[in-house]
């Protein structure tokens, strides 16, 4: 199994070299050159298993000889004993059709655990075969900086530096990023909005000088690995429902595009998906482009589902990819055109991305509205951005056919807002109840790419 760069300049690499490697030379994301199926009778094989086999049948495709079936059962069972729920993504009934996908049982209580702790655990132990140190820098809105810290927290072949934008994440995930004691952890806090963070980063990895020198490496969801993990729980949620017997859709949050990919990844591998629903918030750019097919930021608005609050979502480009018929040259224009203000989806490609996706957005008002009626309704309590998957996958639904939204996270991750939404102040889980008490430690950096290198250099483990 080898991987092409979404802009077709860059040369294929193995799986472990893709995942090591992050972005391409060229600026592109890396895919796999042909997407495995599974057989029907494979799908439905997966009903009873574990989550970790669950895991293992659907990502072993894609590995090649990265790992043995041993070494990546090992990788897989490291991954996930530290999660909180027996079935690490359990489903509940929010309503007659309408069911929850509980994504926030890992350690920092976000979606992303699922493809951090696993990315963690092969960089490890690749890194560890190889005897090779890595430097791995990521830009976060909240959730990932925090996950990709307690994944290589510690660790003796990585250093993990972490920017993310201050005064713009709640103080739970900013504790989250700034409590580690561990010396080979850093979180640097960049003046400006996370779009600002994920471009320094891009920055970096095209600087090669600077790159090659630091060993530098993305564990964003740029990293095919991220996206690969997280296809697993679209599997696990719909044949509890049914599949491949019975049809299922999703409704996605999201706002660098990663984890709903990684769906139509799972819908190209057979699963019998009939809506993928984009949720966004007011910063409701992939609501526009689908809707209008112009791909123009017009600049990022706070909200209290911060995680969101994104315009230049790095993941649209692998969707844009197969958009437009695998043209690498196709896509690498769009992206240039992107760099000078915006560009316009050819009616061909804008074709296929509806297809694919439909899309919805929620305001402020109406996130805090579905906060309090679902807990009403229902007695889930919801996080801002589950409850935008909650109020778009209403309007998207169909009879006979059942919605899953995915909750991204923990509502205590975002106690003043679903307090302000529904009187009730969540608790931390028992393991995390003395964050607000733990010594926060943190850089403040300008939004400048000579500063944030020079930074590095001066801090990473030689």
């Amino acid at each position: 199994m080898n991987y092409i760069s979404t802009r077709g300049r860059a040369p294929s690499l193995s799986f472990e070299e893709a995942m090591l490697t992050g972005l391409a030379r060229d600026g592109g994301l890396y895919l796999p050159e042909s997407i495995p199926v599974m057989e029907a009778d494979d799908i439905r094989a997966l009903e009873g298993v574990s989550y970790e086999e669950a895991a293992f049948r659907v990502m072993r495709p894609f590995i090649g000889d990265a790992f043995t079936d041993e070494e990546f059962r090992g990788i897989i069972a490291r991954a996930y004993e530290g999660f909180g729920h027996a079935a690490r993504a359990p489903l509940k009934q929010l309503d007659s059709g309408h069911f929850l996908l509980e994504l926030f049982h890992g350690p920092t209580l976000a979606f992303k655990d699922f493809a951090m702790q696993l990315i963690g655990q092969m960089f490890e132990f690749s890194l560890k075969r190889s005897g090779d140190r890595v430097s791995i820098v990521g830009a976060t809105s909240g959730d990932t900086g925090s996950a990709a810290i307690e994944a290589f927290r510690g660790l003796d072949a990585v250093d993990v530096f972490i920017l993310y934008p201050h005064g713009r994440v709640s103080e739970v995930q900013r504790r989250q990023m700034t409590t580690p004691t561990e010396s080979n952890v850093h979180a640097l806090a960049i003046d400006g909005h996370f779009d600002d963070a994920q471009a320094r980063v891009k920055d970096m990895f095209n600087h090669f000088e600077f790159r090659d020198g630091v060993r530098l490496a993305g564990v964003n969801s740029i990293n095919w690995a991220r996206v690969l993990a997280q296809v697993v729980y679209y599997f696990t949620s719909a044949v509890s429902l049914g599949a491949p017997d019975r049809k299922v859709s999703f409704t996605v949050p999201t706002g660098n595009f990663g984890d709903i990919f990684a769906g139509y990844i799972a819908r190209r591998m057979g699963l019998p998906i009939v809506r993928l629903v984009v949720a966004t918030n007011q910063n409701d750019i992939l609501h526009r482009c689908l809707s209008t097919g112009e791909y123009r930021p017009d600049g990022v608005v706070p909200s209290i589902s911060p995680s969101m609050d994104i315009q230049v979502s790095s993941n649209f480009e692998r969707a844009l990819y197969y958009a437009y018929g695998q043209d690498g040259g196709a896509v690498a224009q769009v992206m240039d055109e992107l760099k000078a203000g915006g560009f316009a989806v050819s009616q061909g490609a804008l074709q296929a991305l509806r297809e694919a996706f439909e899309s919805g957005r929620c305001d402020e008002d109406a996130t805090r509205a579905t906060i309090r009626d679902t807990w009403e309704r229902s007695g889930e309590l919801l996080c801002p951005h589950s409850a935008v998957g909650v109020h778009v996958a209403e309007a998207h639904r169909s009879p006979g056919v059942p919605m899953i939204t995915l909750a991204t996270a923990h509502p205590a991750k975002f106690p003043a807002a679903v307090e302000e939404a529904s009187g009730l102040h969540p608790p931390l889980p028992e393991r995390m109840a003395d964050l607000y008490e733990r010594e926060e430690r943190v850089t403040r950096i300008a939004n400048d790419l000579g500063s944030i290198e020079t930074l590095i250099k001066e801090r990473i483990t030689h």
